[in-house]
């Protein structure tokens, strides 16, 4: 938890520095001016994540803030919500940034319908719009998405699972946020990877609500009711790891196994101690990296930006976590990008 609230206190900053730069400006002038940014002047882009203080979207911020380096006068004002099932809250947000004149918006998208207005109300008032980790529905043919293509990637993890149990037994599948786009995709190719092994047996779903003590205590729940549980399948960080202690504290671990998404520092020890076997390792630099990019492009109409684009997925496992593939995509840099 003190990791979080650090990383809290850090992302504070950013908003209040963009209120005080864009104070001069009049609120009640919406329509953000775009002519000194398309002559080489400085860009100014909101980049916000569905929540902060999670290492996966931590990943994004160095990605973006790489971009903005790279591109050269870019100012990159990086804000969220602590949670990712606050849609209103990301609603209030994003359109703050509006109002205080940015010249792109780069944002991720908790709800894929709730948001749309927001784009539409951006696009109308002449910003630039990126998506990354999450689109709109609609989505408009303009705005681009650089994501995970998270059907693909949720089969092969569902694969993983299935070749470790010996194509047959019990599981369960604990998804994060009902609804989202992410949230279906992912289950989508779940189920997909159920399909294909008929052997496996989905005994429960819970959703964790995106929130490591509700996991915790959905999967309890699911072995105490499944005493014969063999694997688990789980949608996202927070989900993995509260099903991970659950496992743990059941004196389970390695007996169950647990598929899951992303690498935070306490998934990749859990990878490394044998509790969770194996993970679907996104490239959130590289989402943060495109978006920034495009956006960019976008605002100083260099060119068309590169459309809608998978960032790529890797199954992650404790035999190939050491290899120097894997460690770029777990600590990206600037200096020393993934893949």
């Amino acid at each position: 938890m003190s990791r979080a609230g650090a990383v809290l206190r850090r992302r504070v900053l950013p908003l209040v520095c963009l209120v005080a730069l864009l104070a001069g400006c009049s609120v009640h002038v919406r329509k953000p001016t775009g002519v000194a940014a398309a002559h080489g002047g400085t860009v100014r882009l909101a980049v916000i994540p569905k929540a902060i203080g999670f290492d996966f979207w931590e990943q994004v911020r160095v990605g973006a803030e790489c971009a903005a380096a790279e591109r050269g006068n870019v100012n990159v004002y990086w804000d969220g919500v602590t949670s990712e099932d606050d849609v209103s809250g990301q609603q209030s947000l994003l359109q703050d940034s509006l109002a205080q004149g940015v010249q792109g918006l780069v944002y991720a998208a908790t709800d894929a319908k709730a948001l749309a207005d927001v784009t539409r109300t951006a696009r109308e008032q002449g910003t630039e719009v990126v998506n990354m980790d999450s689109g709109t529905t609609p989505q408009p043919p303009d705005v681009p998405v650089y994501a995970t293509n998270n059907v693909q990637a949720a089969e092969r993890g569902t694969q993983l699972l299935a070749d470790q149990l010996g194509g047959r037994g019990k599981v369960a599948f604990i998804e994060f946020q009902p609804g989202t786009s992410t949230n279906e995709t992912r289950a989508e190719g779940f189920f997909r990877g159920l399909a294909r092994n008929p052997g496996l047996q989905l005994i429960a779903r819970q959703s964790s609500n995106s929130d490591y003590n509700t996991a915790l205590q959905v999967t309890q729940d699911i072995l105490t009711a499944n005493p014969d549980l063999n694997g688990i399948y789980a949608g996202n960080e927070p989900s993995v790891l509260g099903a991970a202690e659950a496992v743990r504290q059941a004196g389970k671990a390695g007996q169950v196994k647990i598929i899951g998404w992303d690498t935070s520092e306490g998934q990749v020890e859990s990878l490394r101690d044998g509790v969770i076997t194996g993970l679907i390792a996104q490239n959130p630099f590289k989402m943060g990296y495109r978006a920034v990019d495009a956006a960019v492009t976008k605002v100083r109409k260099e060119a068309a930006p590169p459309p809608s684009t998978d960032t790529g997925s890797t199954v992650v496992t404790k035999e190939n976590m050491g290899t120097p593939e894997i460690q770029r995509l777990l600590n990206p840099s600037c200096a020393n990008p993934p893949e």
